[in-house]
């Protein structure tokens, strides 16, 4: 299918970026969104459109894992799964799950915040991926899936009832459909809950996140008996999956749905599906609406004519006020120590400046890194560094950062300041340093070039001389997410925190 070039068109992936897990809502006229975090804080990021297809970040539900002592160094795969979105009653409800824990609900009256602390609905190991619906009779529940990981059990999805302000559960849950009864289906989960002319509606994808499909489930009771048809899958498009996401109505006669597509190193990327109820009742997706075969569309005619802007999350910072712009998440929970404020010696009005990690040796164990998801297409990343601190063993810079990583800045050897560019790969017990050149102040300007391949370049301005290296490293995903363009610090432990100070983070993006 070419793509053509038209303001009334938009483009697949909507939001070209780490968008896991994605559910939707309409409240009048805006669109509402919130996403899986899983390790990282602020978390269940809040997302608002006018148009379904441009989203802006609003908020965040959550200011940090729980318990604090647990989630203070980074726990990757763990922490927040995928979360679902309602308003009911004037009030937003986030319900999302942590599968060591259980099913958490966050609730505020406004979706920009200020969002309420968790509360904890549902205790146990394994329960994921949760939604609640309000029926037309006023009864509520919450369908569920399972992490086999924890719980022993998963291709099972399970309906509980609960009080009208998710408080507590109200019966026995019960197992509704059982993936292994249908033929060929895996990894059932994602289910979303929906009422519609009486029938209850369970969406839910199977057959895994990069492999699977979307199945919808039709019954006249909660409980079942359901029947399902499957309504989207990859066919001979390049959206492999494609995986949950959210039916949503745009309140002028139209239906759509929002799904995400695995693309492994960028993650979890955001699509959008025309949606249409055919005439025996049941939805259809994508370019079957127009009647062709039910796989996603690559561009559509926009929901409400408008044009599309950037596709990515990646954002520019000056670090105005000393701070970091809502753009970033924390690897791990959020350590009020970690970003030096006003009044301490070091604090400068125009730069981020931090204070580091007790260096193991792998960034990935550091909880002081600030993270940005790797944009979906060709980008560069600029950012001056410079160590305040100068202890031998001190080191900050700018890495893209997954199961492996590349990193780039300036350290303090045993002989002074130096330059370097270090990898560690997935499988590597210590970083491989591929450049190291002694420089006359611990600053440096450092560039990161990742093309569309996720091909990673460094350059380095420092002492006047610019050096370009390829280390020869290939980003790869995360644990559940896609590699991160970070910031870090760190110093040797027990040495005292190491200070380095960020000024004019850039990125640009290459055509998407």
């Amino acid at each position: 299918m070419k793509l053509v070039e038209d303001a009334s068109l938009y483009r697949n992936p909507i939001i070209d970026a780490d968008v896991p897990d994605p559910d939707a809502i309409r409240v009048g006229d805006r669109f509402y969104l919130v996403a899986s975090s899983f390790h990282r804080a602020p978390g269940l990021p809040i997302f608002a459109s006018d148009d379904l297809v441009n989203w802006t970040r609003i908020s965040y539900a959550l200011e940090r894992n729980e318990p604090l002592a647990w989630f203070a160094l980074p726990r990757h795969g763990g922490g927040v799964w995928a979360p679902s979105i309602r308003h009911h009653d004037g009030t937003f409800f986030v319900v999302y799950p942590d599968p060591d824990q259980g099913i958490f609900v966050v609730t505020a009256e406004d979706p920009a915040g200020p969002w309420s602390p968790p509360r904890l609905l549902l205790a146990g190991l394994g329960l994921i991926d949760p939604c609640p619906l309000w029926d037309e009779d006023g009864r509520t529940y919450l369908v569920h899936g399972w992490a086999r990981s924890r719980s022993g059990r998963k291709n099972v999805l399970t309906v509980v009832p609960v009080d009208e302000r998710l408080t507590e559960t109200r019966g026995v849950a019960v197992d509704v459909i059982d993936g292994d009864r249908l033929d060929g289906f895996t990894t059932l989960e994602g289910p979303k809950f929906y009422q519609r002319d009486g029938a209850y509606w369970i969406f839910a994808p199977a057959g895994g996140v990069a492999t699977g499909w979307q199945t919808v489930f039709r019954a006249d009771d909660p409980y079942g008996p359901y029947e399902h048809r499957i309504v989207l899958a990859q066919g001979d498009t390049p959206v492999n999956g494609p995986h949950q996401g959210a039916w949503v109505d745009d309140g002028d006669g139209g239906d759509w749905f929002l799904h995400f597509q695995d693309r492994g190193v960028y993650g979890r990327v955001l699509h959008l599906q025309p949606m249409a109820w055919g005439e025996d009742g049941w939805p259809v997706m994508g370019q079957a609406v127009a009647g062709g075969p039910a796989q996603p569309v690559l561009q559509h005619p926009s929901p409400r004519g408008t044009g599309q802007g950037i596709r990515t999350l990646a954002r520019s910072d000056d670090f105005a006020g000393g701070a970091p712009s809502a753009s970033w998440q924390w690897e791990a929970d959020p350590d009020p120590d970690a970003v030096v404020r006003r009044g301490h010696d070091a604090w400068r009005s125009d730069a981020l400046t931090l204070r580091g990690s007790a260096d193991g040796g792998n960034v990935r164990t550091f909880p002081r890194v600030l993270s940005q998801p790797l944009p979906g297409q060709p980008s560069a990343s600029r950012v001056d560094v410079e160590l305040v601190s100068a202890r031998p063993g001190d080191r900050a810079g700018i890495a893209v950062l997954g199961h492996a990583y590349v990193w780039a800045g300036v350290r303090i050897g045993e002989a002074g300041a130096e330059a370097v560019v270090a990898v560690r790969g997935r499988e590597d017990q210590e970083e491989h340093v591929h450049l190291r050149v002694p420089v006359s102040a611990a600053t440096a300007t450092v560039m990161l070039d990742v093309d569309a391949d996720a091909r990673v370049r460094v350059a380095l301005m420092a002492d006047g001389a610019r050096i370009d290296i390829d280390p020869q490293f290939q980003a790869i995903e995360g644990h559940w997410v896609g590699a991160a363009v970070s910031l870090f610090a760190a110093g040797r432990h027990g040495a005292g925190d190491a200070l380095a100070r960020f000024r004019g983070f850039g990125i640009t993006m290459g055509d998407g």
